[in-house]
């Protein structure tokens, strides 16, 4: 029941039923005894949509995701440098209808990716493949840039300065032993579909990362790691960015 007590959050996104954030976000706020809360899935078919959310008067914030990273930012007052800079907004903080965006994708994606980074793969001359082109690749390709990790983005379509999937074949993956899908292919409930690569040319060598969590493992990741490769999904980063998303919410400061 909503009283005068009672804060709001939520998932702004399209076709994320799937998405695990609401019962993350409840079992939180049940461990953490934090009362009068809530956190709703906000499925909208057009960004225009936002507007209708934003009109309630309980709702102090929200996480974004696929495919609305980008253009969410026209709707907010503010957003952080951070942010614009990536060109991307992944949380929402509402304060007096100010609304001010950030990005937690981005500490999320690098400390995720890091970790087996350092750990299996031999960093000497290491070149990614950014899978995607929309707001998620944007995070990826700001980490990449601060790990001085060159990277190419690979499109669907063809465009100057990216490659199409077309283009993959046994030499290039030769040369980028670091593929990171940030597209929703494979996602639930189309677990039958990936990136179409020539997984043939896949090797113990390469390091396949998946934003994609759920399922657990992927047909992208799948097929990777019949081939040797190390994988991971990004189950972990999800829950680096909502936590960080939640010291951005709880922070009582003005905005």
């Amino acid at each position: 029941m909503i009283n005068e007590k009672t804060r709001i959050y939520g998932l702004i996104g399209k076709n994320i039923k799937y998405s695990f954030s609401r019962n993350f976000f409840l079992e939180k706020f049940k461990k953490e005894s934090i009362l009068h809360v809530d956190y709703e899935i906000f499925d909208i078919p057009k960004i225009e949509n936002v507007s209708f959310i934003f009109q309630n008067p309980y709702l102090k914030g929200c996480n974004v995701t696929i495919p609305y990273k980008t253009t969410i930012i026209p709707f907010l007052t503010k957003i952080t440098p951070e942010a614009k800079s990536i060109g991307s907004v992944n949380v929402i903080k509402i304060n007096n209808k100010c609304r001010m965006g950030f990005n937690t994708d981005v500490l999320g994606f690098e400390y995720s990716f890091k970790k087996d980074l350092n750990r299996f793969i031999n960093k000497n001359n290491l070149k990614a493949l950014v899978l995607g082109t929309g707001g998620v690749s944007k995070t990826i390709s700001f980490v990449l840039k601060k790990l001085e990790i060159p990277y190419q983005y690979v499109s669907r379509k063809k465009n100057t300065g990216f490659l199409v999937y077309e283009d993959i074949n046994q030499s290039l993956l030769k040369e980028y032993k670091i593929i990171i899908n940030s597209t929703p292919v494979g996602t639930h409930p189309d677990i039958n579909l990936c990136p179409h690569l020539p997984y043939q040319y896949v090797s113990s060598e390469h390091y396949f990362y998946d934003l994609v969590y759920n399922p657990n493992k992927s047909l992208f990741l799948k097929k990777a790691e019949n081939k040797g490769a190390l994988i991971k999904n990004g189950l972990e980063m999800l829950y680096i960015q909502a936590e960080e998303s939640w010291k951005i919410w709880k922070n009582e400061k003005e905005i």
